[in-house]
């Protein structure tokens, strides 16, 4: 990683430190506070593999050079959601610092505790928009071929509650469109996120 890269890897993980403080502002309305569940923000080596499942042996952690951003809403209280077992919305950005692939997604994330302990699974599924290429561009180096504008969008993780109001998450984030288009070239991104909830 150039020394240019980690300046603003840096810059931007300093930027973002102070969206806990900014967001705790926030909740003095009410409102705000009933809607929003968690923020949360990252830090991902790019691209590891191109597949949905984790081949934990076939990773190439080289590129640590994605941020991401994300919010966790409250769990509407309808019937639906709680039949699907009460999954909080998710909107959410990946951002490449190196020019390469960045991302935008929403879904819905559902949590499980392990046991009686601070840990916790998770696992999101949406769809995600992205700014890499849809056909055989020639600058294949630099971002995929994905086919599709917009692509599915799945996310798992193993995590942990910190405090009441602090999460840290394994996460592993892949996107494609399970060859819906004549171009399918997944992504997938490895990464840690600190949430803070409300």
């Amino acid at each position: 990683m150039s020394l240019l890269r980690v300046a603003h890897l840096a810059l931007g993980i300093l930027a973002l430190t102070a969206v806990p403080a900014a967001a705790q502002s926030l909740t003095t309305p009410e409102p705000f506070a009933d809607i929003v569940d968690e923020v949360r923000i990252g830090i991902h080596a790019h691209d590891v593999d191109y597949t949905a499942l984790p081949r934990p042996g076939q990773w190439d952690l080289g590129e640590i050079e994605d941020l991401s951003f994300d919010v966790l809403f409250t769990s509407p209280d309808l019937d639906v959601f709680r039949w699907i077992g009460a999954p909080r919305p998710d909107l959410g950005v990946t951002i490449n610092l190196d020019g390469e692939d960045s991302l935008a997604h929403l879904g819905l994330t559902w949590q499980l505790p392990v046991f009686d302990t601070p840990f916790y699974l998770e696992g999101t599924f949406g769809a995600a928009i992205h700014n890499g290429y849809l056909d055989g561009s020639p600058d294949t180096a630099s971002r995929h071929n994905f086919g599709c504008r917009i692509n599915f969008y799945e996310r798992f993780g193993v995590g942990a509650n910190i405090s009441e109001q602090m999460t840290a998450t394994l996460t592993y984030e892949h996107t494609s469109n399970n060859e819906w288009c004549d171009n399918n070239q997944g992504l997938s991104n490895l990464g840690v996120r600190v949430g803070w909830k409300f």
